[in-house]
């Protein structure tokens, strides 16, 4: 966890963070740009594209199988 709180970190960057996966783990292990993953965990407003969306949750799944994308992203 980081010694700073960013109060804009989105609700999948918080769940990194309590996970104590970082941004660029997460990247390698989801197939995802780390500028993407970036967007991801720190703007709230950011939808990522379906397909993007299909890798992240698919990498989410395999470290907590209760998650879905609605856990996530609003829509």
């Amino acid at each position: 966890m980081f010694w700073w709180r960013n109060p804009n970190r989105s609700k999948f960057g918080r769940w990194l963070d309590r996970e104590g996966i970082t941004q660029s783990e997460f990247s390698e292990q989801s197939g995802v740009s780390r500028n993407t993953i970036w967007r991801v965990c720190n703007n709230k407003g950011y939808i990522p594209t379906p397909r993007v969306m299909k890798k992240i949750i698919a990498t989410v799944q395999k470290v907590d199988k209760t998650k879905d994308i609605d856990d996530f992203f609003q829509f």
